[in-house]
């Protein structure tokens, strides 16, 4: 019998220690270390016989010149759904290992289903189901519309039957829902816990990588948002998947945090049905149903290769805090409090004493900083009461000095709000001219006083609150 130890294992780096400790020495997380029990290291000839090892075959492995191999890129195949394909990059890449984390309840089993049902009609696909019984599978098959024979389906959480069984039926696609279901018999620790996560998303990387199987893992996240189970797992897998958004919503994003076949700026925007997830093909319409006065800015956003345009709407009113509150959602809450403190400082706007609160419309998360100009002018349209013009769209970085740089893709950006209606784009003046062909709907801006007063005529008007008039500043 291999000796036991009891270790202290970070839940979110991995780090061990032989005692717990309060603070984690290598990530500094507070309270995340736990106790496990491990067994000792196995020996060679026992790694050989594991299923799915590098010594399965029988031989050692043999270097070959790269030439030899054949590009991922063109072994591709369609999931049947374009909004994933974009946001895999082009589709899902034989021997690949996808994780897809997402709140209960946010759709993730509905869309690898739905994924499963698209492959299924010209490859082999598998589901593994450790959190539900076969029987609710079907069920919630027949509510999708899924052909149930086409689909295999393995009610199993012992990690090494497993393995045992993709291996031997050697599926193109395999769904695990979910890995934190799954346990080890070489290890004494509980399933879900950092230890078997590890374990099982490294024998399912080699797996992978030797059969050329496509591996999709449904993982948990914690209360704050971000992947349960070691930060080592997302180094091990080759693209991680978000899904986003409020489930009391219709609809939701998919965004890839790491990508090794794609880019990482691409999103997919997906609206739920009875019938399933269906990818909503122009989400500007989706973003821009319903309008505001006073507070509201429109922005030109892009994400990879999706330009869109949503709403930013802010609310300005007098605390009764001690301390105002700065609320972002949907944005960066420190870039909030930086674009507060630039109107304040170049605009003169009397917000120290106000309660600030910034809302991307339709609970759509903005990464880019271009973003920084229609919040701003959210900001100073809520606090004067001044709406902004009709067919008005905004974009641009804000700097600390009050100027506006230079976002890029000006033209995509452009011919988006054409599009949607909008007749009028404003951008910095660095973007203006790198315009090709004629700049005809675009208006450059110097600066977040020049923003300020061309599209609210700000110049000599008094607050709402009547503290201070409107002087001239910096920028």
């Amino acid at each position: 019998m291999p000796k036991q130890q009891v270790v202290f294992t970070c839940g979110q780096c991995g780090h061990q220690e032989p005692r717990w400790l309060g603070r984690c020495p290598d990530c500094g997380a507070w309270n995340s270390l736990v106790e496990e029990v491990v067994a000792a290291p196995v020996s060679g000839k026992r790694k050989a016989r594991r299923v799915g090892g590098a010594g399965a075959g029988g031989g050692a492995a043999a270097a070959r010149p790269l030439a030899t191999y054949t590009s991922s890129a063109v072994e591709r195949y369609s999931s049947g759904n374009d909004e994933l394909d974009v946001v895999l990059g082009g589709g899902i890449v034989p021997g690949s290992l996808v994780v897809v984390g997402g709140e209960p309840g946010i759709g993730k089993s509905t869309l690898l289903l739905q994924v499963l049902d698209a492959v299924a009609g010209e490859r082999s696909v598998l589901l593994v189901c450790g959190e539900e019984s076969p029987a609710q599978v079907r069920m919630r098959a027949e509510r999708l519309g899924a052909d149930a024979e086409r689909i295999q389906v393995l009610a199993e959480t012992e990690l090494e039957s497993v393995l045992a069984i993709v291996a031997q039926q050697r599926p193109d696609l395999v769904v695990i829902d979910s890995i934190q279901t799954l346990y080890s018999d070489e290890l004494t620790s509980a399933p879900g816990s950092v230890s078997q996560v590890r374990e099982a998303a490294g024998r399912f990387l080699r797996l992978a990588k030797e059969t050329d199987t496509a591996v999709f893992l449904v993982g948990h996240v914690t209360k704050d948002g971000a992947l349960a189970g070691p930060r080592v797992l997302e180094h091990m897998v080759d693209t991680v998947l978000a899904f986003e958004g409020d489930r009391a919503r219709f609809f939701r994003l998919l965004r890839a945090a790491k990508n090794r076949f794609g880019s990482t700026n691409e999103i997919g925007v997906f609206e739920m049905h009875e019938d399933g997830l269906h990818g909503v093909a122009d989400p500007s319409q989706l973003f821009l149903e319903e309008r505001g006065t006073a507070g509201s800015c429109v922005h030109v956003a892009v994400e990879g290769t999706r330009c869109f345009c949503v709403e930013v709407q802010a609310l300005v009113n007098q605390t009764e805090l001690a301390v105002p509150r700065r609320v972002a959602s949907g944005f960066d809450r420190s870039r909030l409090a930086m674009i507060c403190a630039v109107l304040s400082r170049h605009l003169r706007l009397p917000l120290a004493s106000c309660d600030i609160f910034a809302n991307i419309v339709g609970g759509v998360r903005i990464e880019e900083p271009a973003a920084d100009l229609a919040v701003a002018l959210a900001v100073v349209s809520a606090e004067r009461g001044v709406p902004l013009p009709e067919g008005a769209a905004v974009y641009g970085e804000l700097g600390l000095t009050g100027e506006l740089r230079s976002s890029g893709q000006p033209e995509r950006r452009v011919a988006e709000a054409k599009k949607i209606g909008f007749t009028t784009v404003y951008m910095p003046n660095g973007d203006l001219q790198r315009i090709r062909g004629g700049a005809g709907g675009a208006v450059g801006l110097r600066n977040v006083r020049d923003a300020a007063e061309r599209l609210l005529k700000t110049r000599g008007k008094a607050s709402r609150s009547q503290r201070e008039p409107e002087q001239g500043g910096g920028g």
